[in-house]
């Protein structure tokens, strides 16, 4: 089966003025559709050809010989999990179960921002900041390039691309900036909040 780009949940223009309709076009349409291709071309003719996207990162994870094949794939799954992380005037209050557990293993919903920012700013060249859940317990990591999460026992919650292709039409080098915007008005709690609720680690990259 080929890979497919999925849609955007929204319009191109849907997240002004915090990310530009000029970004979601060029960061949809060109790079996200760039990894989709590629991970087609690398696929053809190969075992993984008839998997989904999801098993050939699995499948290719820390495999040195697959690792061209990795890192579109992944960075395929990445900015479709992405676009699902935000929404049209998001931001604000997390789901309350979701606040209390964030409250819990944070401190307060400010200092997981302020955590947040700081770990996505701090990642060094491109990547992900991410909140997840590991066994039970929420946690912000960062990962470099088109890597995952994939620990036994971890489920993406949200995830904010801070590869310079994301913000720089819009923040220039302001990444911090970004990332701050991301979690005070774009960030879609209420997706987050299913995914705690709903994925268990046996589909930790289920979309």
């Amino acid at each position: 089966m080929a890979i497919t780009l999925p849609p955007l949940p929204y319009a191109t223009d849907a997240l002004e003025p915090h990310i530009s309709k000029r970004t979601l076009e060029l960061h949809h349409g060109a790079h996200h559709k760039k990894y989709v291709d590629t991970t087609n071309q690398l696929i053809e003719g190969t075992p993984h050809a008839n998997k989904s996207l999801e098993e050939i990162v699995h499948a290719t994870a820390g495999d040195a010989k697959s690792k061209k094949l990795f890192n579109n794939a992944a960075q395929a799954w990445n900015h479709s999990f992405f676009w699902q992380c935000m929404k049209p005037n998001g931001g604000g209050k997390p789901p309350a179960e979701l606040e209390k557990r964030i409250a819990a293993d944070f401190g307060s919903l400010d200092k997981f921002r302020d955590t947040f920012v700081a770990t996505g700013a701090a990642q060094f060249g491109s990547g992900w900041v991410w909140l997840i859940a590991r066994r039970n317990k929420l946690e912000i990591v960062s990962t470099g390039n088109a890597e995952i999460p994939m620990d036994s026992g971890v489920v993406p919650l949200l995830t904010c691309d801070v590869w310079e292709h994301a913000y720089y039409l819009d923040y220039q080098n302001k990444r911090d900036r970004f990332i701050e915007v991301f979690v005070q008005k774009l960030v879609h709690w209420e997706y987050a909040a299913k995914r705690l609720a709903q994925t268990t680690p046996e589909k930790e990259l289920a979309l």
